[in-house]
């Protein structure tokens, strides 16, 4: 789930947007032997959400295992999606996973969100409410999933065909899954967090797509969202410098249209501006002494050879 930095809203008819608001439903009951976030009560912010996770070397490996289950909750996600499914459907699925795991689905009531996952399908680039639209061949979705075990929140996201998808739909899924996997090989000890949005953009501008700006990548252990903020285009101004020990999201949300996006009455779904298609995919990553670990793979995945990348000039 990704971290927002700023808001640029603008307000258009909902009848003019091509996925349309369906019905939610009530949110899902945790049990109560499930250990719960601070927010999970009250619906209010996270306290002390502002500074960044400083883990111990036992919390490190905690949250490693953390991340594995958000990954397998993504999974069992993945595998639920076809047409004629609603994303309702996909929130149960996710909800009933986490709570397989022994985890609390965190974006329940996290700052009121109602529902135990964000499915966001088209135009929509991110924080989409599940609710009984049914899925339509040829839609993209993507399913962002983040579980709290063990005191520790694992975040990660993809985006997915329903059916048959057209080839440029597909395209754009290949170029924001490849600048997520570019943003992660720029990671290393020592570099600027800056780094990670030089090589997105730089790899997206080739294909004609935009980087959302207004969303971000953030800082994630013991809180949902915290420090570092994590642009995904190149930031002059962000001078945070990448050490070890640091865990972060890596997820990019990239447009075929426009960057700029206008937000629901709901006030959560963030849509294109222009209404053109948007896609997503995210790790939560782990910088080491020697470079990064990509904590949220599944288990069929190896950690990767990450390609060196250079820095763009703009």
């Amino acid at each position: 789930m990704s971290s927002e930095r700023s808001q640029t809203s603008v307000n258009i008819p909902e009848s003019k947007h091509l996925v349309c608001k369906g019905q939610v439903s009530s949110s899902r009951v945790v049990p109560a032997y499930i250990q719960c976030p601070d927010y999970a009560k009250t619906g209010d912010a996270e306290q002390g959400s502002l500074m960044q996770n400083k883990l111990s070397d036992q919390e490190i490996e905690q949250m490693r295992h953390t991340c594995r289950a958000a990954r397998r909750v993504l999974d069992k996600a993945i595998k639920a999606v076809r047409p004629g499914v609603t994303t309702d459907h996909l929130d149960a699925v996710v909800h009933v996973a986490c709570i397989a795991e022994g985890g609390y689905p965190s974006p329940l009531n996290y700052n009121g969100f109602p529902k135990s996952v964000c499915t966001s399908v088209n135009e929509v680039i991110c924080h989409g409410i599940p609710d009984d639209r049914p899925l339509e061949n040829g839609d993209i979705v993507n399913i962002d999933v983040t579980i709290f075990l063990n005191g520790l929140h694992g975040d990660c996201s993809e985006t997915v065909p329903v059916g048959n998808i057209d080839q440029e739909s597909q395209n754009l899924l290949t170029v924001t899954y490849e600048s997520m996997m570019r943003g992660i090989a720029s990671i290393k000890p020592n570099g600027l967090i800056r780094d990670v949005g030089y090589a997105i953009e730089a790899y997206v501008k080739k294909y004609g797509y935009s980087v959302v700006r207004d969303y971000c990548g953030h800082g994630i252990g013991k809180h949902f969202h915290s420090s570092p903020t994590v642009p995904h285009y190149y930031e002059t101004r962000e001078q945070t410098k990448i050490k070890p020990g640091m865990i972060f999201t890596v997820e990019p949300m990239i447009n075929m249209g426009v960057w700029k996006h206008t937000i629901w009455e709901d006030g959560w779904t963030a849509v294109t501006l222009d209404l053109q298609r948007s896609a997503q995919f995210e790790h939560t990553v782990l910088v080491t002494t020697n470079g990064v670990d990509i904590l949220t793979l599944s288990a069929q995945q190896t950690q990767p050879l990450l390609a060196k990348t250079t820095r763009a000039i703009f």
